[in-house]
């Protein structure tokens, strides 16, 4: 063996491929889905459209790395923008008083859905909100 040979550099490591970006643990997306629903209870504190703002942000921020969060944000929106729709129409109902009682419940049930929402993301069931108008397919 000659000593040219046993000197010689190692050829260099083949270029990295490109590879899909890395999928998010399952209890990542549990939890970023959960919070995509509870984002919504910041309407409480910031008004009228936190209650849109919350979901469509947490949904916007990480549909494309999460399909758990894609589902449970357009659920959320789209659950949201109808809640919207129906305080509206107990706004116009609060002339003729029952309005007011309406008002009261479509609150009460928005709150009670988010959370049971929230807890089903959780456990890892997809939940989907009932008597939703479904704008975002």
């Amino acid at each position: 063996m000659s000593e040219e040979n046993q000197y010689t550099t190692p050829p260099p490591p083949p270029p990295p491929t490109a590879s899909a970006p890395p999928q998010a643990s399952d209890m990542d997306q549990r939890n970023w889905a959960m919070f995509t629903h509870l984002s919504a209870l910041t309407g409480i504190f910031t008004g009228g459209l936190g209650f849109i703002l919350g979901p469509l942000i947490m949904w916007l921020i990480k549909k494309d790395q999460m399909p758990l969060v894609n589902e449970a944000g357009k659920e959320a929106v789209n659950f949201q923008i109808t809640m919207l729709i129906a305080l509206l129409i107990s706004f116009v109902l609060m002339l003729i008083v029952i309005g007011i009682f309406l008002a009261f419940l479509v609150s009460i049930f928005d709150v009670v859905m988010v959370i049971i929402a929230a807890a089903q993301t959780s456990n890892g069931t997809r939940y989907r909100y009932p008597l939703t108008i479904r704008f975002i397919n």
